[in-house]
């Protein structure tokens, strides 16, 4: 007989195998039956669409007008030399959105990706092929690389590139693979339950830990539209609209009992509320005229205590603060 119910088991079981470097493989349960394909499947799909990568999105070669012209010396075709461009997989440092990366290359050489490492930018695939010079060849090349997510085709780029460039197809997405299997399993008497496996690999750009765990922030995001509506609802009976840990974001600096010289510093700065503070990240607190790091360790641990995460919220709702705030400033 079927037990009865009030509320959905919740899985409680996490096994995570490294198969190899960037690959691991997850495994989850006890789902309850038809849980593990609702969890699974968006999850996939936001690991595909959600998780940034970087791509070449426009190229310059001295003495080309075009994709289909070639270089003096140089094996290859520019077409060829292209669709070899687009195997390189960049990181920029510094977790940076875009660069732009001047090269020289003369003959004789076989060029691989690890020739287009510098100072700006690591190649997660070193030792694949680009293309052969002979040695009457120079090959002076400019390229563009930006920070995006999934497919972006080259008509949509060609209006942002600077005059000269080529635009190319941009493959953002550094997850080389997410697919997921379900399994029944048995717990207890029931043999309905289900286990979910989950194979997730990367290019070397960010380890599959990381597109994960951005995969899960998408969800969450995009969830949290709901969370607002219910918000709404419960405040209704008052008249206002915000909860009240909203209200946190809109009190004065001065509640936050900050030393004189941290207070005086971010008025100079035009900082009035919490929530100016609350929306920024470290490196734009950093950047605040006149705040030493004591200051700023200060400021930091205040934010802390505060019954709120900027992070759980969403970027409309974000905009709609600081909005607010500046209305607030007049």
């Amino acid at each position: 007989m079927k037990k009865i119910k009030v509320s959905p088991s919740v899985p409680n079981k996490l096994e995570v195998e490294n198969v190899k470097e960037n690959h691991m493989r997850l495994h989850i349960y006890p789902f309850e039956s038809g849980y593990g394909i609702s969890i699974a499947h968006p999850l996939r799909r936001l690991l595909l669409s959600s998780t940034a990568g970087y791509a070449p999105v426009g190229i310059k070669i001295e003495g080309v007008k075009h994709e289909f012209d070639s270089v003096r010396g140089m094996l290859e075709d520019v077409a060829e030399f292209i669709i070899n461009l687009k195997t390189i997989r960049f990181k920029l440092v510094d977790d940076k959105e875009s660069a732009t990366l001047t090269y020289s290359f003369k003959g004789p050489k076989e060029l691989y990706g690890k020739d287009f490492e510098n100072e700006q930018v690591e190649v997660v695939t070193p030792n694949n092929f680009l293309a052969t010079l002979n040695e009457d060849a120079t090959l002076n090349l400019t390229i563009l690389i930006k920070k995006g997510i999934g497919y972006v085709p080259s008509e949509e780029i060609r209006e942002e590139l600077p005059e000269g460039f080529i635009p190319l197809d941009a493959f953002f997405t550094p997850v080389k693979k997410a697919v997921y299997e379900i399994e029944n399993m048995l717990v207890e008497d029931n043999p309905h339950y289900e286990k979910v496996v989950f194979d997730i690999q990367t290019d070397g750009q960010v380890e599959p830990t990381q597109a994960l765990q951005t995969a899960l922030e998408v969800m969450k995001n995009q969830m949290a539209i709901f969370y607002e509506v219910l918000d709404e609802e419960s405040s209704s009976g008052n008249g206002k609209g915000e909860s009240e840990l909203e209200k946190v974001f809109f009190e004065k600096i001065d509640s936050l009992g900050l030393s004189a010289r941290s207070y005086n510093s971010l008025e100079r700065a035009g900082i009035e509320y919490v929530g100016e503070l609350l929306l920024k990240d470290k490196n734009e607190l950093k950047s605040i005229k006149n705040l030493g790091k004591k200051s700023l360790d200060e400021i930091e641990e205040k934010l802390s205590e505060l019954p709120i995460n900027p992070n759980d919220l969403t970027p409309q709702i974000k905009e709609e603060i600081l909005k607010k705030i500046e209305t607030l400033k007049g």
